[in-house]
């Protein structure tokens, strides 16, 4: 992830580390949700108690990665875009903790739902949503790891999308409710989850918006897309200048080595 190395080698070391924490804890949290959708889909308490026991892991991960950030910059005092890449992680992790949380929503309704022994109304749109929302969070981790501000725009922009469609959804199980009121608690649990998703969907944005940030230096929280297309093309282009400064000064170290020879 880290194009640039330091001086202090041990310096390096601890960013990566952090890195390599975030992303772990991101890769966890992915799972949590993966799995709480299929103890719902699949009627499983066993697995929907064990997408609550998870949360143990992912709060543990939670506090390492905190301690661990505030050693780096007591002890390194980074500066510049290092310190907003270390800051990004340290405002994701609460996106990735709260994103736990959600999954532990999904799975304690996936219980109660599996514990009344039949299907709920509204499983389609349950999956549909939450493969949205999934790829959203796997792709602002994927951005995060790559340093790709294209990719953490699309992101953003796939917010508005899950948004509209968690609304259609909510219309749709609303209809049905007034249709037929007998399963109106069953239709409610299903809601909850919708609204769990949908609040995935927000934290995965929140992660996608750090990734532009540390990468450009702007803050594109509450901006117009407008602005964070502005930000994204201008992050690109000091990356385009970096990378021919590089080749420019590979190409003069080569030409001085072919001259000693």
């Amino acid at each position: 992830m880290q194009s640039d190395k330091h001086i202090s080698k041990s310096f390096d070391q601890d960013l990566d580390e952090a890195i390599r924490l975030f992303l772990y804890m991101g890769d966890s949290a992915a799972n949590q949700v993966a799995k709480a959708i299929h103890a719902l889909i699949d009627k499983d308490e066993t697995l929907a108690q064990e997408v609550i026991d998870m949360d143990f892991d992912i709060n543990r991960m939670e506090v390492e990665l905190d301690e661990h950030i505030l050693l780096l910059v007591a002890k390194r005092q980074p500066a510049a875009s290092d310190l907003r890449l270390v800051m990004s992680i340290s405002k994701g992790v609460v996106d990735l903790e709260r994103i736990g949380d959600e999954a532990v929503k999904i799975a304690r309704m996936a219980s109660k739902i599996a514990a009344e022994g039949k299907s709920a109304y509204g499983y389609a749109e349950v999956q549909h949503l939450s493969n949205q929302v999934r790829l959203m969070l796997n792709n602002s981790l994927e951005a995060f790891s790559q340093s790709n501000a294209e990719q953490a725009f699309e992101v953003m922009r796939n917010d508005s999308v899950v948004n509209t469609e968690y609304q259609s959804a909510i219309r749709a199980l609303m209809t049905y409710i007034m249709e037929d009121s007998r399963h109106v608690s069953k239709v409610i649990n299903i809601m909850w989850i919708l609204r769990s998703l949908e609040r995935i969907g927000d934290h995965a944005q929140n992660v996608a918006e750090l990734v532009i940030n540390y990468i450009s230096g702007q803050d594109v929280r509450h901006s117009d897309y407008a602005m964070v297309e502005k930000a994204v093309q201008e992050a690109n282009d000091r990356l385009a200048a970096r990378q021919v400064s590089t080749l420019s000064a590979n190409d003069l170290e080569t030409s001085d080595s072919d001259e000693g020879c």
